[in-house]
């Protein structure tokens, strides 16, 4: 299994690091198969796994339900959960006992929180006080859409830029041994990346972070937006429907079961 070493050398090395979303036992265990350095129990289970508009509905018991799913279906894979909403914003007490519970009920390696505010910082050396590695979330942090006004690009101003670079500093002083670069021009995140010695990993962020990280749903066509750094990998809305279809129209036609799918009596 890797370790938060493991990624610090990969950065060393100028491997690239590949982090993928997974929420269930299914999608955990494909994503194992195919070997992703890290899975990431994303609060975006509430877009496309629970239906929501945002992830601000997601609560503590769903994220570790999907946290241990997603173990028992990937047993040998370096795990990451994303704090939710209201996690770790009340007071440390909170935050230290909700991280605990990743670690404990869920089987995760590690936590996600979003933010470089210095209660962030409080945050994140708090957790880090636990033993509990920590992952920063920087640039378009979907929790806060709100204050944001939207799931708006961070950093195209130079205020922004420059305040979005002193804030990565200061997570990696704070403790954390990744940073997450979400919805930032590539220059910022190229720059991010070049100033510290903690690994960075990309969405939506260029070229030139140590990482690049993407929804599961999204990259197998499942999800009902495409953003423009999005590929696709496949078209399963489209083929998981017309299977169904098939299925519907084998049963209504008589062609389903058919002598291969039934058993016989015992002689």
């Amino acid at each position: 299994m890797n370790t938060v070493r493991t990624f610090k050398k990969m950065k060393e090395s100028g491997e690239k690091i590949v982090m993928l979303t997974a929420y269930d036992y299914p999608s955990a265990k494909f994503t194992e198969a195919a070997g992703i350095d890290i899975i990431l129990v994303g609060d975006s289970l509430g877009m496309v796994v629970q239906g929501y508009h945002d992830t601000l509905q997601v609560t503590m018991d769903d994220m570790i339900y999907h946290t241990r799913a997603t173990r028992r279906g990937a047993p040998n894979s370096f795990i990451a959960g994303d704090m939710p909403f209201m996690s770790y914003h009340l007071n440390i007490d909170e935050t230290k006992k909700n991280a605990a519970r990743f670690i404990v009920e869920g089987g995760a390696n590690a936590v996600k929180l979003e933010g470089g505010k210095p209660s962030r910082l409080e945050a994140i050396k708090a957790i880090r006080d636990c033993e509990i590695p920590v992952i920063a979330h920087l640039g378009l942090t979907p929790q806060s859409i709100h204050s944001l006004g939207g799931y708006a690009i961070q950093g195209k101003t130079k205020s922004d830029f420059d305040l979005l670079k002193e804030q990565a500093l200061a997570v990696q002083e704070a403790g954390a041994f990744l940073l997450v670069l979400e919805g930032i021009p590539e220059q910022l995140g190229k720059e991010i990346t070049e100033s510290l010695s903690i690994p960075t990993i990309g969405i939506g962020a260029g070229r030139y972070t140590d990482g690049q990280v993407l929804v599961y749903h999204d990259i197998l066509g499942m999800s009902d937006i495409e953003p423009k750094f999005l590929k696709v990998y496949a078209r399963l809305s489209e083929s998981i429907p017309q299977s169904i279809k098939e299925f519907y129209d084998d049963v209504k036609k008589g062609r389903f079961p058919a002598e291969e799918h039934i058993y016989k009596p015992i002689k």
